[in-house]
């Protein structure tokens, strides 16, 4: 038997359009979901930020709906999944923080990132990738001064500000605990805790990948600022439910419908446009750049598979059989039985990961399904590797 580490759970959510759904009872649904994650447990819930022309969050608002979900929930910690920063003015951002933070009692965790061109675009900004990040590390340097300090001075290229005094202060200190999106190595360099997709081989390596820089960039055993040991986890999209046939039948056509959602509309907006310049980017949302170079932890997964030529050929076989995603519908799609998920969950267990990020509603599966996923879950799965669990080697 092998001892692991505890692993805590969180959700991620885009909020999607439900056809024949009205927007009111589409929200008035999703915060009986967050009362049912608050009283089974998961740790925090993250919530995407998207605007039109994207129709697969209907919440581009974060703070106003979380705002609402401060006041409905009483442990459950809340935040962006992320603030898309260049879209945002900092000012009103460090307000906003500092009254969620205060408004849930310091429940507050602070996603952050650039967000893409195409959205960029569309609200009226530079749409090219140097002057999109230039606004991301200026817009982060003055939120983060903000809300650490009782006065904002800051001159930079789009913004400045000369001893502003801030009257709203986070109740968490400096800040809220902070989170990165898809890149380890700058949520490692920024001091985050770091959120990735991909499958569970990459998501191994980038756990690796992620420990390494953590300890390069801010110190070995260094915890966050907050005093917290960093996360890590991955993304997946989660159908549970008594069988593996009923789970698979529901996941597959709402993974369908997920990823037409995600990108089918940025694309033909584009299209209509002439935008060729936003075809084919993997920060459009249509999914045909593909996952960039520097998200892929090369180096790290070269060495893991060298270690598994150690192996027999049966045992990796076998480690291969029980790494696939129940329901084996795609990387990120896990579809199943109780039974079936906690094989999956064993070696998720292994990679090292202290963190797991489940996203329950998503394409086309009602509210129903997903409180049968969330009940399943959280009765069946969450709480035996929740505390350190000895896995069968």
């Amino acid at each position: 038997m092998a001892e692991v580490q505890g692993i805590e759970f969180g959700v991620f959510d885009h909020i999607e359009h439900l056809p024949g759904v009205p927007l009111d009872r589409l929200y008035r649904d999703r915060l009986l979901q967050l009362e049912a994650l608050d009283q089974a447990g998961f740790f925090a819930y993250h919530l995407a930020e998207h605007h039109t022309p994207a129709v697969h969050s209907m919440a581009p608002s974060q703070n106003v709906f979380l705002a609402a979900a401060s006041q409905r929930t009483r442990r459950l910690r809340f935040g962006p999944g992320v603030y898309v920063l260049p879209l945002h003015h900092p000012l009103r951002l460090i307000e906003e923080i500092s009254m969620l933070d205060n408004l849930s009692e310091g429940r507050l965790e602070i996603g952050v990132g650039r967000g893409g061109v195409l959205e960029a675009y569309f609200w009226g900004q530079e749409s090219d990738e140097p002057t999109n990040q230039a606004r991301y590390d200026e817009h982060l340097a003055i939120v983060l001064e903000g809300l650490s300090h009782e006065t904002l001075t800051y001159h930079g290229r789009f913004w400045d500000f000369d001893e502003v005094p801030m009257r709203l202060r986070p109740k968490q200190q400096p800040y809220p605990p902070l989170w990165y999106m898809r890149n380890p190595e700058t949520a490692a360099r920024g001091g985050m805790n770091a959120i990735v997709v991909g499958s569970l081989d990459t998501f191994e390596a980038n756990v690796v990948r992620y420990r390494r820089l953590w300890d390069q960039y801010q110190g070995e055993g260094v915890p966050t600022k907050q005093g917290t040991v960093p996360k890590i986890g991955l993304v997946t999209h989660v159908v549970v439910a008594d069988t593996d046939e009923e789970a698979v039948a529901a996941a597959r056509p709402a993974w369908e419908a997920y990823r037409w959602n995600l990108g089918t509309p940025r694309r033909l907006e584009a299209e209509r446009r002439r935008l060729t310049q936003f075809l084919g980017r993997a920060d459009t949302g249509d999914g045909g750049g593909g996952q960039p170079e520097r998200h892929r932890a090369i180096e790290e997964r070269r060495d893991l598979d060298q270690a598994l030529q150690e192996l027999s050929e049966e045992e990796r076989r076998a480690r291969s059989l029980r790494r696939r995603h129940p329901g084996e519908i795609a990387a990120g799609v896990m579809a199943g039985s109780p039974e079936s998920v906690r094989v999956f969950m064993d070696e998720y267990a292994r990679t090292g990961a202290n963190y797991m990020v489940c996203s329950f509603q998503w394409g086309n599966l009602t509210h129903a399904q997903a409180m049968r996923s969330i009940e399943l879950w959280a009765t069946e799965i969450m709480s035996h590797y929740q505390r350190a669990a000895s896995i069968p080697a």
